[in-house]
């Protein structure tokens, strides 16, 4: 893809109600032009009848919480019947991909319309196996990927998956997105392809313990701030989301 087009993609709707309201806030009054929702919270179907008509894709999640695919070996999961994330390198392809389509399912039943793309909660398809399971999965609902290097770039393509041509964001000890580093990336976009700006905002978690939580808070009075649509037009972006990349979108 010759044209450049930029998603503003906010990770972890249904985590926790407070980081659900930053979310759909961050998506009505500020710059953010897509989510990814998380099927699998005790919070998923309260998120989901606030983000109808919203662009959301699938937060895969693979991390924490229950499957939703009813034949998830019980081998795989820890003592409470949970997903445990020091595992999820060992997760056999076909039960990874079982799993997405269990999740992509789920999604559409709660939002009323299929995901628009996926990515994975803490980016665990950086594992081959994952990775491989998701593929197959996203190959067959014919949905785009997210890829965050251009190894995983390379391998999703290899599939048929369309994904993104460009990865910038993180989430570590200190709020990702401040306004003063948005307007830094936004001066220094590359010329062309889809290029992904992965975020985290929302208020703190209120029912969870999150290492991300007060950075939430910073990151929404970014995407929230009127220079941040200022940053934008200058840069002559107007946000889009993964339809993209899909037939049609």
């Amino acid at each position: 893809m010759s044209a450049r087009a930029l998603i503003i993609n906010a990770d972890d709707l249904g985590y926790d109600p407070a980081v659900t309201r930053g979310i759909l806030r961050a998506m009505r009054e500020g710059v953010v032009s897509s989510a990814t929702f998380m099927v699998n919270t005790p919070f998923s179907e309260a998120a989901a009848r606030e983000a109808r008509g919203l662009s959301i894709g699938l937060h895969l999640n693979l991390a924490r919480g229950t499957p939703v695919w009813s034949g998830f070996p019980r081998a795989l999961l820890g003592e409470d019947g949970g997903f445990v994330e020091s595992r999820a390198a060992s997760l056999p392809p076909g039960v990874v991909e079982a799993e997405c389509f269990a999740q992509l399912a789920r999604l559409a039943g709660l939002l009323g319309r299929p995901a628009t793309h996926v990515d994975v909660h803490k980016h665990l398809h950086r594992h081959p196996h994952v990775l491989e399971g998701l593929a197959r999965a996203a190959r067959a609902a014919g949905l785009p990927v997210r890829s965050i290097d251009p190894g995983m770039r390379r391998a999703l393509e290899s599939h048929g998956v369309a994904t993104n041509a460009h990865f910038i964001g993180d989430a570590g000890t200190d709020a990702y997105w401040t306004l003063e580093r948005f307007e830094q990336h936004l001066a220094s976009l590359p010329a062309d392809g889809v290029i992904e700006l992965m975020c985290h905002p929302g208020y703190r978690p209120e029912t969870l313990k999150s290492g991300y939580a007060a950075q939430r808070e910073v990151e929404l009075e970014t995407f929230l701030h009127p220079k941040a649509r200022e940053v934008l037009e200058k840069a002559d972006v107007v946000p889009a989301d993964f339809r993209v990349l899909t037939p049609g979108g």
